[in-house]
């Protein structure tokens, strides 16, 4: 049996957590709306900087059916923290609000009793030390990106989508190419916690090449960009 990868050396730090059903990944935006009295109260920690750096992380769901959330068991271990970047209070209470997908993490312990919303221990993941470079990265980021837009092209009715620009970095490149299309959550799960920039870029080669085939066979077309997924109300009931 091959040994486990090494990963970074670990520091530990606690985060408010926001389960969703949805995965997130490093570098992309996240808007929310935020109503229920639990994340208003974390949002407005968030504004007034009993929050450190307004970050917060978001982990997914392992059950849609989940309604409260009261152990490690029932969500991803691998999750991704966000900066609030933006915030807008409106008349009710409710807030609409931008956040920035920073960084992975690995949850530790979970408590469920020392504030309105969930906070957690966990440990910062890194990618492998060995940086990807040469003509074998430059040839599987080409291919990655033609299956992007093989995709986009398949995908969506009109020129709404973007392609990553070209200072985008190998270990960056895989999570923006995954970004705006419809993965399901167990595959945007194995993205975000493959640590090997160069694999987890082959696996979203392989995923956007797949989803392009299924697109084009049964000839349906998903919802523009910006419409991929309502995340007006959180997944969660904490």
């Amino acid at each position: 049996m091959s040994e486990p990868e090494p990963e970074s050396e670990a520091t530990t730090t606690i985060l408010p957590l926001f389960p969703l059903q949805t995965v997130l990944l490093p570098g992309t935006k996240l808007p929310l709306h935020i109503f229920e009295p639990r994340y208003r109260q974390l949002t407005a920690d968030l504004v007034g900087g009993t929050v450190p750096g307004r970050e917060f992380g978001v982990v997914a769901l392992r059950s849609s059916l989940t309604r409260e959330v009261r152990g490690l068991d029932q969500l991803y271990e691998v999750g991704c923290s966000t900066v609030l970047r933006e915030a807008k209070r409106l008349p009710d209470g409710r807030f609409d609000v931008v956040t920035q997908a920073r960084r992975r993490f690995r949850l530790r312990d979970l408590d469920c009793v020392s504030a309105p919303y969930l906070i957690a221990s966990v440990e910062w993941v890194d990618d492998d030390p060995a940086a990807p470079s040469g003509d074998m990265a430059e040839r599987l980021a080409a291919v990655a990106r033609a299956a992007h837009r093989r995709y986009c092209e398949t995908a969506w009715r009109s020129e709404d989508w973007h392609a990553p620009d070209a200072a985008t970095t190998i270990a960056e490149l895989a999570y923006a190419l995954a970004a705006d299309c419809l993965l399901p959550l167990e595959d945007r799960q194995r993205l975000l916690e493959e640590r090997h920039p160069l694999r987890r870029l082959r696996i979203a080669c392989r995923l956007l090449t797949r989803e392009a085939g299924f697109l084009t066979t049964l000839g349906a077309v998903p919802l523009p960009p910006g419409e991929l997924t309502d995340l007006s109300r959180p997944a969660s009931l904490n």
